[in-house]
């Protein structure tokens, strides 16, 4: 059972993680002896990321640091290329960086689409696809893409964000189709309700928390620390056989009226 879970020694990319629950999944890996690659697009904000993910990390792991724009296909081209090189082989990535935007379809101009949809999807695209050229030469690696509760369902005012998370979850599906004969798995976690810094506004409205709270029915929000077991299964041995799929972890708020 020691080694099933066991993902010490590894190298993971995690997209996003300079905040909010990117910061949490990268946590969770150096916790768990999991080498991180603290990334999104302010410097200042990967670095205090990345030193305070230090203090938490055990086994040997270590902390590196790419700020680099997700959505630039060439800053992401050279970003991994310079990884592979100068770090080492990425063998997990968890394409987690994300948006919300949350206003009436009628109202969403076309440059609002755009950064929605390039932030959310393309990013995952870009990245997966360069990291994909190295883990196919080597035979093995595992994607994780981080959905959301709206990848399956949808509520008033987040119309663009309901598209970009359904289409994460079929080019999840679609990169398992090209790259499980390579040795690669890709999965995604499809959060619920969560308490974050960006769900902040939400969680103190009580009309919308408590509408959470009664909607799910373990009865409150989530915590990023609920993510990391996740996580962690499915880039270990233990899900080795595991591809193509969506993990709910939504306090059961997917499986109820």
């Amino acid at each position: 059972m020691s080694t099933l879970f066991d993902i010490t020694g590894r190298l993971a990319l995690v997209t996003g993680s300079s905040r909010g629950i990117g910061l949490a999944l990268a946590r969770g890996l150096v916790e768990h002896g999991c080498s991180v690659v603290v990334n999104g697009r302010d410097p200042d904000a990967v670095a205090v990321a990345a030193t305070a993910l230090r203090q938490d990390a055990r086994d040997g792991a270590r902390v590196h640091e790419a700020p680099f724009d997700a959505t630039d296909a060439q800053a992401v081209r050279a970003a991994v290329g310079r990884l592979e090189a100068e770090v080492g082989a990425i063998d997990i990535l968890v394409n987690n960086t994300g948006m919300q935007n949350r206003k009436p379809v009628t109202e969403f101009g076309d440059d609002e689409w755009h950064r929605i949809l390039d932030t959310n999807l393309t990013t995952a695209f870009y990245v997966s696809r360069e990291v994909a050229r190295a883990m196919t030469a080597r035979g093995a690696g595992r994607i994780v893409n981080i959905c959301s509760l709206q990848s399956m369902v949808a509520r008033p005012g987040i119309a663009p964000y309901s598209a970009t998370k359904g289409g994460l979850l079929m080019l999840t599906k679609g990169l398992c189709a090209d790259l499980a004969p390579h040795g690669i798995t890709v999965n995604a976690i499809g959060p619920g309700y969560f308490d974050t810094e960006l769900t902040a506004a939400l969680v103190a409205d009580e009309q919308f928390s408590s509408w959470v709270r009664g909607r799910t029915p373990a009865g409150r929000w989530g915590d990023v620390r609920d993510l990391v077991g996740t996580l962690v299964y499915l880039v270990s041995p233990a899900s080795s056989f595991v591809n193509g799929q969506i993990v709910y972890v939504d306090g059961g708020m997917t499986s109820v009226l």
